[in-house]
């Protein structure tokens, strides 16, 4: 029966995704004699915790109930008052988590603390649904950078391109759907200047979304991003330019009058681990990396990469000079290649979706 009940409350942490972050995914349901009293879930950074929703929700019916939530109760004062409090305050009777908090805040202060109140606490209820369900938000609180994800299009012969540079379209308009629907899942979408230059992109999240827009980080070392570019002059998301330290206040002011916010490196170049602490102290939890092949390539020699999207159409395109998903210089013995294991494959229209993790 515990199962059943943190399903639920796993179904509605869900329901949240692309919205909370730095936040993780929270979801929690309130149990009395059988019957379900409340439920909720953690929908916006800054708002009431799932607890909170489902207690309000159970009301008098709180007391000597059962609470199923998918994150250990939190026991400190952030921008919310610590739900362990609550879940004591409420007198419930028994609370399930289905996994630990590894925030150094929490890291089991929570269950303890629900303990020395008498409560009767259980840990590990589908706790590997749980762990998998918060992955982004426990790689960017274990290591403070955000997590990677790799994504890219390409053809049956492994090119993202033709050797003119064409790139529109490889894939079908499902997969580009799709695609918009991973992008909302993610903090920032990363594109170098190439990508700018070449294609002009908006990089938002389009179909339909009306929500939160990812960040629009752009890599662009010599500052060379049009002033009149999609991501500079639309306003339809944040845009940031990262760029080496060469460049001046003087030039970076125009894109500043703009609204893009500035990231100048401590060195000449954009080192991938430099730029992914740079992020995580701006709060940046996950990014969706879209950079085209020599910006792939510096994530997978730095050996930042978390996850892997591949679209994979069912073309030909051929050519030693059309360019493949990554490039750079790779790795030069097969020991060292970056190993990840394939977690998901469906056919998306006429393509195929793989994604892969480290």
């Amino acid at each position: 029966m515990d199962e059943r009940y943190m399903r639920l409350a796993l179904q509605l942490a869900e329901s949240a995704r692309g919205q909370t972050s730095p936040n993780p995914l929270v979801g929690a349901v309130v149990v009395k004699h059988g019957e379900i009293v409340g439920f909720g879930a953690h929908l916006k950074a800054g708002e009431p915790h799932a607890e909170v929703h489902a207690l309000r929700m159970a009301g008098e019916k709180a007391e000597g109930s059962t609470v199923y939530v998918t994150l250990e109760p939190c026991s400190h004062y952030g921008r919310t008052p610590p739900c362990a409090d609550l879940l004591i305050e409420k007198k419930v009777k028994r609370v399930v988590v289905a996994t630990t908090d590894p925030n150094p805040l929490v890291a089991g202060k929570g269950i303890e603390k629900l303990k020395r109140a008498g409560i009767d606490v259980t840990v590990g209820v589908l706790k590997e649904e749980a762990d998998a369900l918060n992955e982004m938000f426990f790689h960017y609180i274990l290591t403070n950078m955000p997590y990677v994800t790799l994504k890219y299009a390409m053809s049956l012969d492994g090119k993202i391109a033709t050797k003119t540079g064409e790139s529109k379209w490889i894939t079908s308009e499902e997969a580009r759907r799709d695609v918009h629907r991973e992008r909302r899942m993610h903090d920032a979408i990363v594109v170098g200047v190439g990508t700018i230059l070449a294609d002009d992109p908006s990089l938002t999240v389009r179909f339909g979304h009306e929500g939160k827009q990812p960040i629009r980080v752009v890599l662009d070392t010599h500052l060379r991003t049009p002033l009149h570019a999609n991501v500079v002059t639309d306003k339809m998301a944040p845009t940031w330019i990262v760029v080496g330290h060469h460049v001046t206040e003087e030039q970076m002011k125009p894109y500043e009058r703009a609204g893009v916010q500035m990231i100048r490196m401590n060195e000449n170049k954009i080192d991938v681990p430099s730029l992914l602490l740079e992020l995580g102290k701006r709060n940046v939890m996950s990014i969706f990396v879209e950079g085209g092949a020599q910006v792939h390539g510096s994530f997978l020699r730095s050996r930042s990469v978390q996850q892997v999207i591949a679209y994979i159409a069912p073309m030909l395109i051929g050519g030693n000079e059309a360019p493949s998903a990554i490039g750079g210089e790779g790795f030069g013995r097969m020991i060292d290649a970056l190993r990840l294991q394939v977690k998901h494959v469906e056919r998306i229209g006429p393509d195929i979706k793989i994604v892969a993790k480290g």
